[in-house]
């Protein structure tokens, strides 16, 4: 009788340009679709896996998309100090098979989705613009930028992950993604960030 091993867990860390946010990358998918930003503990309730990393008293924020999670520390700890704690957690964490994400949550923000989806043909297009040169660029930095609205020719943006709170983070708004979206749509006259 053959037995099936699993692949042990890996788990390594990428650094952000936010100084205060730490990607950690498995080699496992923890998130289906999307991403998923828990800004506070009270946010992560419906993330057991975000809810667990809130209760290290340095974990100020957590960030979970496809096959990693950012977490944002308080300033005054060092990652060199607590670095491998989260890593082992996560490791145990995603290779134990309990719950990332609650199942009906998932289900709640995809109904919210779908209702939102009436988008006009320029919300449209800024959204593929968004998701075909800004995400996969963000992703790689540990966090997501996410599209709120488009009204009077201002595209008004949610900053998640590694991108909240970072001190690049307007640059990178400003000097790259309007200068994107101008040159692609010149209709557009800024790029604003909106808390979540």
């Amino acid at each position: 009788m053959s037995q099936t091993t699993q692949a042990p867990i890996m788990v390594y860390t990428e650094a952000t340009p936010n100084p205060e946010t730490l990607k950690f990358v498995t080699n496992k998918v923890l998130l289906q679709q999307d991403s998923l930003d828990f800004p506070d503990e009270e946010k992560a309730q419906r993330s057991p896996f975000a809810a667990e990393l809130f209760t290290f008293p340095f974990v100020r924020g957590v960030f979970i998309a496809n096959n990693f999670v950012t977490i944002t520390k308080t300033e005054d700890t060092d990652w060199h100090e607590v670095m491998p704690s989260l890593r082992d957690f996560i490791r145990e964490y995603a290779g134990s098979g309990k719950t990332i994400v609650e199942e009906a949550y998932l289900k709640e923000l995809q109904a919210k989705r779908q209702q939102a989806d009436a988008d006009t043909d320029d919300e449209t297009k800024i959204k593929q613009l968004l998701d075909k040169y800004v995400r996969p660029a963000v992703e790689m930095d540990g966090g997501a930028i996410i599209f709120d609205s488009y009204e009077d020719g201002i595209v008004k943006l949610q900053m998640q992950g590694a991108c909240s709170g970072c001190p690049s983070s307007m640059v990178t708004l400003k000097a790259g993604i309007e200068g994107l979206l101008k040159r692609m749509m010149p209709e557009i006259q800024g790029v604003e960030a909106t808390e979540a």
